[in-house]
C-alpha cells in the first residue's frame, strides 16, 4: 500500500510542476504579444502571420 502512495504522489508532484511551468510560459507569451501591440501596433494576426511563414523564410535563406 506505501508504493503506490508514493508512486501517486510522485506522478502529482510532476504534473503540478507541469502546470506551473505551462502556466508560466503561458504568461510570458501574453505579456509579449501585449507589450508589441501597445508598444509597436503589432497585432496578434502579424504575430500568427509570422509564425506560419517562419519554416518557409528558413529555408529560403538555406537555399541562397
Amino acid at each position: 500500500m506505501l508504493i503506490p502512495l508514493i508512486i501517486t504522489w510522485f506522478v502529482f508532484t510532476i504534473l503540478v510542476r507541469l502546470l506551473k511551468i505551462t502556466f508560466t510560459h503561458a504568461l510570458m507569451i501574453a505579456t509579449i504579444v501585449f507589450l508589441l501591440q501597445v508598444g509597436y501596433g503589432v497585432t496578434p494576426q502579424k504575430i500568427f502571420d509570422f509564425i506560419i511563414n517562419l519554416p518557409g523564410n528558413f529555408s529560403q535563406t538555406r537555399g541562397r
